[in-house]
């Protein structure tokens, strides 16, 4: 899947697709045949404010206008147009997090988004109640800790969302959500598509004692299911995302959706016994499910599939983050000694070492862990490099190290599948940790223990995936019985050619022997977070400026 040259396709068949990710907002224009035809980006950055992770709506708005603004400025220079229009558009974000709003729209307490781990009492609590895992970073989670904690903006509060479903909001006028960002909203029931109404009614019981005439489903946008109607853009959406004026009203626009969900529609992993790893600022990996998990448990969330099929989650706070500040300091390095080098470049050759690395890592260890991480109990981050006297310190070791690290809790959400008899037919691997040929592919195969597979779109993210999935909410209007599942796999992802890698013997020993030093290390992660006080410097309180490694997740 290439770029297309030469002349523009008719603006009426196009469809805009836009993510906002945790470092990269992207704007991806594709047409009818699915090939990005241009793309635009905005670089922004979370803040830590009064202890919580967030981005301030001026913030969205800038990034969403400068990356249609930089698509624009593409489409211009290579077709000698602006694009006035399209045939639908989508949005996506970061899913869960908490935005909640009066009744006159306005904002009641700064975003908190998915990276917050202040939500532990209510997570429990909840999960408890409802009998299902509720993680620390789902919108209801956020609710309720809002409840527990008596905070005065409740009395005035009138809707939540999530971010994709803000900024739909704002383009459309419509307070929906697509079903695979609902259920990191709230459980979803599969027999109705919609929010499990057990579970409505047991929050409404425990809320009742602080907070009696909070029905949180009124609060709740509706569901819709990919294809569905979700609003068309208004005169002020249409202002909104082109200050300009030169965008008209009217255009379609697609349920928005989570980069969950977005991440499975850009592998084609929406089918049972699939699943994707998308590795960005966080990692995570999705696995469509076959037949219902035995038992909970807190490392898997259950969520769906744009589509409203059952998807098990594993979700780590934690991905490339650190691994990307690693790459920075040896561009550093070599620019130091008058060698400059492209972060491509960088990343190239820190991840090609890898591959030379001791297959158990050699003794060296790595912990990305710049938040807190759920799945291993801690509410707190702190990065660490750790490695034994008797370790052989070197290039190759230490990349594969940093790479193993980064796939490490994941490793252990994943073992916890394995062990309830989940089996995988196909692993598909996105983001940009993935761009470098056959690194990152290898070892995430060892570490997960499953064939991984990328394609040419491994690198065209979630931007393209809304895209994708705003085409086809234009297709399903006309032909009604059309799935999401048969449109993937015959008319987007039929001529795409996949490579894919199975684990390696050795990596797969070696894995799981860093993996058990890594489990054991973490009595060192929790030392490190009880010893060391979180720095004071403000240029630490957000994340570095993405480069190759991380993405636009």
């Amino acid at each position: 899947m290439t770029q297309r040259a030469g002349q523009l396709p008719d603006l009426e068949t196009t469809s805009l697709g836009i993510e906002l990710g945790s470092t990269t907002i992207k704007a991806c224009l594709i047409g009818p045949d699915h090939a990005p035809v241009a793309t635009g980006s905005h670089l922004w950055e979370n803040e830590l404010v009064d202890g919580l992770w967030t981005y301030s709506l001026e913030a969205v708005w800038a990034g969403v206008q400068g990356a249609f603004a930089a698509l624009g400025d593409e489409v211009e220079r290579r077709y000698g147009q602006r694009p006035d229009t399209f045939g639908a558009i989508g949005v996506s974000a970061m899913m869960h997090g908490y935005l909640a709003f009066d009744a006159d729209g306005e904002l009641l307490v700064p975003f908190r988004t998915w990276r917050n781990t202040n939500t532990a009492v209510a997570a429990a609590e909840l999960s408890e109640t409802f009998g299902t895992n509720i993680p620390l970073r789902w919108s209801v989670a956020h609710l309720y800790q809002a409840i527990l904690d008596d905070e005065p903006h409740l009395a005035r509060i009138a809707s939540l969302t999530t971010l994709a479903g803000y900024v739909h909001r704002a383009l459309t006028g419509e307070h929906v959500l697509g079903v695979g960002d609902a259920s990191g909203v709230f459980p979803i029931d599969p027999a109705t598509g919609t929010y499990d109404q057990r579970m409505l009614e047991q929050l409404g019981h425990l809320a009742a004692a602080k907070h009696p005439g909070l029905k949180a489903e009124g609060l709740l946008p509706q569901v819709l299911p990919a294809g569905a109607d979700a609003g068309r853009l208004t005169p002020e959406g249409a202002v909104l995302l082109d200050p300009t004026g030169t965008l008209e009203a009217g255009i379609p626009l697609c349920p928005p959706e989570g980069d969950a969900g977005t991440g499975m529609v850009a592998t084609n992993s929406v089918a049972t016994r699939t699943g994707n790893v998308s590795a960005g600022t966080s990692i995570f990996a999705m696995v469509v499910l076959e037949n219902p998990l035995e038992t909970t448990h807190h490392a898997i969330d259950i969520v769906t599939t744009p589509a409203g099929d059952p998807v098990a989650m594993v979700h780590c706070n934690n991905g490339a983050s650190e691994l990307d500040a690693w790459a920075g300091v040896f561009g550093e390095f070599a620019a130091a000694l008058g060698h400059p080098c492209e972060p491509d470049a960088v990343f190239g050759a820190l991840l090609t070492a890898a591959l030379n690395g001791s297959p158990d890592g050699g003794g060296l260890l790595a912990y990305n862990y710049l938040a807190g991480e759920p799945i291993t109990g801690l509410d707190e981050g702190r990065p660490l490099f750790v490695r034994t006297p008797g370790s052989r310190l070197d290039l190759a070791g230490f990349a594969r190290a940093q790479v193993y690290g980064v796939f490490g809790t994941l490793a252990l959400g994943m073992r916890v599948l394995a062990d309830q008899g989940v089996e995988i037919d196909a692993m598909f691997a996105h983001g940009g940790l993935f761009r470098t040929a056959g690194v990152a592919q290898r070892l995430l195969a060892a570490a997960i223990g499953a064939p991984v597979a990328v394609g040419r779109t491994a690198g065209e993210g979630g931007a393209w995936g809304i895209a994708v999935l705003a085409a086809y909410a234009r297709a399903a209007e006309a032909e009604s019985d059309l799935t999401l599942g048969t449109y993937l796999a015959e008319r987007v992802f039929g001529d795409i050619d996949l490579e894919v890698v199975e684990p390696d013997a050795a990596d797969l020993a070696g894995f799981r022997t860093y993996l058990e030093r890594y489990e054991a290390g973490l009595d060192i992660e929790r030392a490190a977070v009880a010893s060391l006080a979180p720095t004071a410097d403000p240029a630490a309180t957000a994340d570095p400026a993405p480069t190759a490694v991380e993405g636009d997740q």
